[in-house]
């Protein structure tokens, strides 16, 4: 089955063959061209398509639109931007300054009439119209970062975020822009899949409002027949199974964005601030380092959901596995005598011509190996070095016990005083998941508790948001909702040599249990059909295929792709959470393997999310 992320980068790469359907074809020389993007267009950009890549395709020159841009002739230009005046402006600009002698328009999203328009109007103006070869609508207004993950904004997140959805004084008008944004976004999603999704989502918040402006733009462009983007002529294939959209508002789980966190990709977001795959590594005395976490990493993509303790034992296993591979070049170099270049040692190589060919061939795929454990190395040692002074093993166990709702060996009030035990932002954290899980606390206990965190420097703001989030949310208990827990094994030092460049002492070496967060569990109660769910009972059910939508309906169809949204930011925590569940779920005999894709408008960082109801917090005051 292919990805959404494997069909974008074929979209993309057709594009930057000026919209030829056969840029598969590697037998002719690529036509030269330039690559003019805005952010949007870069953010796309710039997780699937390397730089390397783009010269491949005959980009020679890649440059933002707002930039000072000298005239290149005889050159064709492939724009890929969003329709807003202002690109559009630019555009009009670089046709009266000739700036380029083809002009390739691709647009991210629609164009409308008005500005295609003001467009060509713009290029009479300029005597242009005989330049501009081609106007496309691209609908690719989504950022894939992995084959089963992707989010809809990035450099502009803040538009679409918790806080911008929540906050006390957003208009009717800005939650209308924001939910045309995400449904714009969505409808990319599967016009780039060429499939009609079967959606469902819960009742009376955004998440509502993203399925219903979905569903109706769906039917509207199956209405016009003769222009459906989803005909089977355009999709290029019929698609007898339909994947079902799963729409969930941020607002049904609360604690998970700010769950501390003890897999290798949560960990490396919360700490190491992820952004479009790119993380830059901080340490002392050192010059900053930024990493490309690609999805061809084989090692990445093996352990990005593993354990940290599991990932530092693979690390260490493939330095030991890399180190003995430079030992067996460097001895079949040293016994063929090729130290010397002497006629006498080039006559012995007769024999071991075989064993040196494979060894120089295993060369490159050796250094890049090198490379990529290299990295994961230094990720690695700055992640421990973060664990050890902000005790973040401590807090991630504190978290799985308060959520599992087993007994705690700690009290709440030890950790919050306790000086070595996470930053003021790890303890607020951390507080706000017990408060969520804990239902009977008094007022005088909470005052205490308020006191206590106040003295270590936290801002409260976020947790009089949540006070107000969960009087009003329509959860009543929150015991079942997290299975699961942890349990602590011996120390690192079982796993890894003491000659090991991480050293663990006093670091617990948690093992996670499998566990089921909320959303997940929601997933499993709407593809099983589950009738007697009080959760998914009341979710709203659209077919835009359908004359009418049915809201009591329940589907008999069995499903091998899922999309789940997040509307108002994801998590990476969860995300992981779906990926175990699929890899868990047995599967009947003829019925292929599920796949679970997740999208949200952005991922959150636990900071940025904090950040966010301190906002709404304040807005309380």
């Amino acid at each position: 089955m292919t990805s959404v992320r494997d069909k974008q980068i074929a979209a993309l790469k057709q594009m930057l063959n000026l919209n030829s359907p056969d840029f598969k074809d590697n037998s002719s020389e690529p036509v030269w061209k330039v690559l003019i993007y805005d952010r949007r267009g870069q953010d796309i950009l710039s997780p699937l398509i390397p730089i390397k890549e783009l010269r491949e395709c005959g980009v020679t020159l890649h440059l933002s639109i707002h930039s000072e841009r000298d005239p290149i002739p005889d050159v064709a230009a492939i724009y890929f931007c969003m329709p807003d005046q202002e690109n559009l402006d630019r555009i009009a600009q670089d046709f009266q300054n000739n700036v380029y002698e083809k002009y390739y328009l691709n647009f991210i999203s629609a164009i409308c009439r008005q500005k295609l328009e003001d467009l060509a109007s713009a290029a009479l103006q300029t005597e242009n119209v005989s330049q501009v070869h081609k106007i496309y609508d691209q609908y690719l207004n989504f950022i894939s970062l992995e084959d089963e993950l992707f989010i809809l904004s990035n450099q502009n997140s803040q538009a679409v975020s918790y806080y911008a959805l929540n906050r006390a004084d957003a208009k009717d008008t800005d939650v209308e822009v924001m939910m045309d944004d995400t449904v714009d976004g969505l409808y990319s999603v599967f016009v780039t899949l060429g499939t009609l999704p079967i959606i469902r989502s819960a009742r009376g918040n955004a998440a509502e409002m993203v399925a219903e402006k979905l569903d109706k733009k769906l039917r509207e462009n199956l209405r016009d027949t003769r222009n459906s983007l989803f005909s089977s002529e355009n999709s290029g294939f019929y698609n007898f199974q339909r994947p079902l959209l799963i729409v969930l508002d941020r607002n049904i789980d609360m604690a998970t964005p700010l769950h501390h966190t003890w897999t290798y990709q949560a960990l490396v977001h919360d700490v190491l601030k992820l952004n479009l795959n790119r993380v830059t590594v901080t340490q002392e005395q050192k010059k900053p380092k930024t990493f490309d976490l690609d999805p061809k990493d084989s090692f990445w993509m093996t352990h990005r959901g593993s354990p940290f303790p599991t990932v530092a034992e693979s690390i260490q296993s493939e330095l030991e596995q890399l180190k003995n591979s430079e030992e067996e070049v460097k001895h079949l170099k040293e016994s063929m005598g090729l130290d010397g270049e002497s006629d006498v040692a080039l006559a012995m190589m007769s024999d071991n011509t075989a064993k040196l060919t494979s060894a120089v061939n295993s060369l490159p795929q050796l250094l890049e190996k090198k490379r990529l454990i290299d990295m994961h190395t230094d990720l690695a040692t700055s992640i421990l070095s973060v664990i050890k002074s902000r005790r973040l093993d401590l807090l991630f166990e504190f978290e799985e016990k308060v959520m599992s709702q087993v007994s705690l060996d700690k009290q709440i009030l030890d950790i919050i005083n306790d000086q070595e035990a996470g930053t003021a932002e790890d303890k607020m954290r951390l507080f706000i998941i017990y408060y969520i899980y804990t239902h009977n606390i008094s007022v005088s206990d909470l005052d205490m508790y308020s006191s206590a965190l106040e003295k270590q420097g936290c801002d409260l703001s976020p947790l009089k948001y949540i006070k107000r989030w969960k009087m009003y949310s329509n959860i009543t208990t929150t015991s079942n909702q997290y299975g699961g827990g942890t349990k602590s094994v011996n120390m690192f030092e079982k796993l890894l040599s003491h000659t090991s460049s991480f050293v663990m002492e006093g670091v617990k070496n948690l093992v996670v249990k499998k566990h089921t967060f909320p959303v997940t569990r929601i997933v499993d109660e709407l593809l099983e059909n589950k009738q007697s769910s009080s959760s998914t009972d009341e979710f709203r059910h659209f077919d835009p295929k359908q004359l009418r939508n049915s809201d009591g309906f329940k589907s008999k169809n069995t499903f091998s792709e899922v999309i789940v949204f997040i509307v108002g930011g994801g998590n990476y925590i969860e995300y992981q959470n779906l990926l175990e569940y699929v890899k868990n779920k047995t599967v009947s005999p003829g019925i292929p393997q599920l796949k679970i894709v997740y999208g949200s408008t952005v991922v959150n960082n636990a900071s940025d999310f904090l950040e966010q109801l301190s906002l709404l917090g304040k807005e309380l005051n």
